[in-house]
């Protein structure tokens, strides 16, 4: 196996340094099995968990949010050639791409076109690439929440800044790319959240009013006396575009009628002052509503912030709750309104909010985009197990993950 960096495989793993191991080992002997040009590296980057800033980032707010244990791993060296050739675990044929031939991949299908797409935004950006082989494995959850695919576009990333670029591309540069790749490769109005969290590692504040700005907080769920779990209430995303792009459109619809772009550039004050004439120009009653989601939301990061700062930790769990009720209430996207009988997350967040209350402690959200998939608890440590074994009951053992904070983002294990 390659030198591996005993420093950022602790960084990263921790305790379970040992499995990590074992799991990069089996990945070198499948990487081995499918070809021959030498001695890979290897590469891991997170999943994400969002704390507080839900759908905010796509109109210039502000994200409390943080890379999870769960990750993806790849093993890659150069192919000598200009193919990129990509075999992931769990599906049945390989990733081809031919970087002299990037016009004749299609758009919208799946992971070829994202692979394209990221291939050809740092050739925008002036970075070089060349062909390279990879095998991937992943931990993290698809199509729930936690964001597999913004986890595989920044190890992709990591791949190309260490075997091309010397290591010198800025992270904020791979969220870029990654946006790319769904904006355009996939049609997918996704925002810069994911791709951030994934790729720079610990608890981050993130700042979208003007291009990616963050900074790193000194945050962890044990600070709270809590654990981190992620329940994933059993419905994918596949079929929902048309309601995540109904929110970024909508509070862009209210501030247009404020005569702004985007909601960062105007204010909750702006709002309430025209309010009735901005209702009357966007006609959507859940586009105001939204749009005062955003403001408060932003509101709850700084609170948030100067909360950890404080050491207030019964501020921060409150803060946490207050996110996910008006994710639920006013921003609406804990279901999809044209299938009210279908409800998974509103349920699972009740279930969860019933046992807190008997726990004396601790909060629950819905995680991530919404409408589908995910929810999350921040449980009180001694509650842990039991809550555990009820979503199990209700969810499915499968679906119940006690997860954590990782300190370190996408990066290179060793070469």
């Amino acid at each position: 196996m390659a030198v591996l960096n005993s420093d950022t495989l602790q960084q990263v793993y921790g305790a379970a340094t040992g499995e990590a191991v074992e799991r990069l080992s089996a990945l070198e002997a499948r990487y081995h099995e499918c070809f021959d040009t030498g001695a890979p590296a290897f590469f891991s980057a997170p999943g994400r968990t969002e704390i507080i800033g839900n759908h905010t980032d796509h109109n210039g707010g502000k994200i409390l949010a943080a890379s999870i244990t769960m990750d993806t791993i790849c093993a890659a060296a150069p192919s000598g050639n200009r193919m990129v050739t990509i075999v992931s675990e769990g599906y049945p044929e390989p990733t081809v791409i031919n970087l002299d031939a990037l016009d004749e991949v299609p758009h919208c299908a799946g992971t070829p076109s994202l692979v394209a797409g990221m291939l050809e935004a740092f050739r925008l950006r002036g970075y070089a690439v060349d062909g390279f082989n990879a095998v991937v494995s992943t931990q993290v959850i698809s199509s729930a929440g936690v964001s597999s695919s913004a986890s595989f576009e920044v190890l992709l990333c990591a791949v190309v800044n260490h075997l091309f670029n010397a290591d010198t591309i800025d992270v904020a540069i791979y969220a870029l790319v990654g946006q790319h790749a769904e904006n355009v490769w996939w049609e997918k109005a996704s925002g810069l959240m994911d791709q951030m969290a994934c790729a720079v590692g610990g608890t981050i504040v993130l700042d979208f009013s003007d291009g990616v700005r963050y900074e790193r907080v000194d945050f962890s769920y044990d600070q709270l006396g809590c654990d981190l779990v992620i329940v994933n209430t059993g419905k994918g995303h596949a079929d929902l575009s048309e309601e995540y792009s109904s929110v970024p459109g909508e509070m862009r619809a209210v501030a247009a009628a404020l005569g702004v772009e985007r909601l960062c550039d105007t204010s909750e004050q702006a709002l309430l002052e025209h309010f009735d004439e901005v209702r009357a120009t966007v006609g959507c009653d859940r586009a105001l509503m939204r749009a005062l989601h955003y403001f408060e939301e932003c509101a709850r990061v700084d609170d948030a912030v100067a909360a950890l700062a404080s050491g207030d930790k019964d501020r921060v769990l409150a803060l946490i709750e207050a996110s996910g009720s008006s994710s639920w209430r006013w921003l609406q996207n804990a279901y999809v309104t044209g299938d009210a009988a279908e409800q998974s997350i509103p349920l699972a967040l009740a279930l969860t909010e019933l046992y807190l209350k008997r726990a004396g402690g601790g909060a629950c959200r819905l995680h991530g985009g919404g409408f589908a998939g995910v929810i999350m608890c921040a449980v009180p440590k001694e509650a842990t197990a039991g809550y555990i074994e009820l979503m199990s009951e209700h969810f499915g053992a499968s679906n119940v993950y006690l997860t954590n904070i990782r300190a370190a983002g996408a990066v290179c294990l060793g070469s």
